[in-house]
């Protein structure tokens, strides 16, 4: 296996759900960023059926605490990445949009049960997801990232580049499995927390850090790095370690909604509408 490096730009992820409290705080490619990511082919959806088999709304059930996903603002307004989107999609279909907000841990025994049509809550596709779920096309990716020091001596960022350096990490994460298999030669440190791992390179305890794009973008773009600290590298994505994208959510076999759902993420993008939510709510680099 080979470290999947893209250097050119290619959403629930491990990791992610850390930065949100300090915020306040994806993979096809977030699309207003690039467009390397290959989408599923919507299918067509069916036309013709008999108007009681004809869907009028979509039910998407998403969480409200984890900004900018999803998150309710200062007057208590449910809004969001997600939230836009899944509204977007229901205009473009000419379907109502019914969104019901449930704990994390309730969304897919939810959807089991019947109560919503689709999640749309950041979700990573992972094969263990697919046990309970099915996803449609991708859309967005979230890639690890290396940070380091603006100051100081430059640190490329290559595997024979890195051997002996100190690299910090969160413990028990898919970015410190990342580093153990692709620069297991560099010395690793792994850190009980991401606000460890980063006052660590703030205080030089480490040459760089890893971890995951998203929250480092917001970081490093925040008051609390104090503009210490910059991208270096990347960004790296590996399925095995940080998921395939984030997608929607639909019960298994409901291929009629995949297809709905997928057309209307189809005609999202061609409408320049997916550019303008990816500016709105992700105003620094990620890729």
């Amino acid at each position: 296996m080979t470290a999947t490096n893209f250097q050119t730009p290619c959403p629930r992820v491990p990791g992610l759900r850390n930065f949100a409290a300090a915020l306040m705080l994806a993979t096809l490619l977030p699309f207003g960023i690039a467009t390397s990511v290959t989408a599923q082919k919507a299918t067509p959806v069916p036309t013709g059926q008999p108007a009681s088999d004809r869907r009028v709304v979509i039910k998407f059930l998403t969480e409200g605490e984890f900004p900018p996903f999803n998150f309710y603002d200062e007057d208590g307004i449910l809004t969001g990445f997600n939230i836009d989107l899944a509204r977007a999609i229901c205009l473009e279909t000419n379907l109502a949009c019914d969104i019901k907000v449930q704990p994390w841990e309730k969304l897919v025994p939810a959807l089991r049960r019947g109560e919503g049509d689709a999640i749309i809550a950041a979700q990573t596709v992972t094969a263990k997801a697919l046990r309970n779920v099915d996803f449609t096309a991708r859309y967005f990716h979230t890639p690890g990232r290396f940070v380091a020091r603006r100051t100081g001596r430059k640190v490329d960022i290559s595997r024979e580049a890195l051997v002996e350096r100190r690299i910090g990490v969160a413990a028990g994460t898919p970015h410190e499995a990342y580093l153990k298999t692709f620069f297991g030669d560099a010395r690793i440190q792994s850190y009980k927390s991401t606000d460890k791992v980063r006052e660590a390179l703030s205080e030089s305890k480490v040459d760089v850090i890893f971890g995951d794009g998203i929250s480092l973008a917001f970081w490093l773009n925040g008051t609390l790095s104090k503009q210490c600290c910059e991208f270096r590298g990347g960004p790296f994505l590996e399925p095995k370690f940080f998921g395939d994208g984030l997608a929607i959510a639909i019960r298994p076999g409901d291929s009629r909604l995949r297809a709905v759902i997928n057309d209307g993420l189809d005609r999202v993008r061609a409408s320049g509408r997916f550019q303008e939510l990816v500016a709105r709510y992700f105003p620094f680099e990620i890729y």
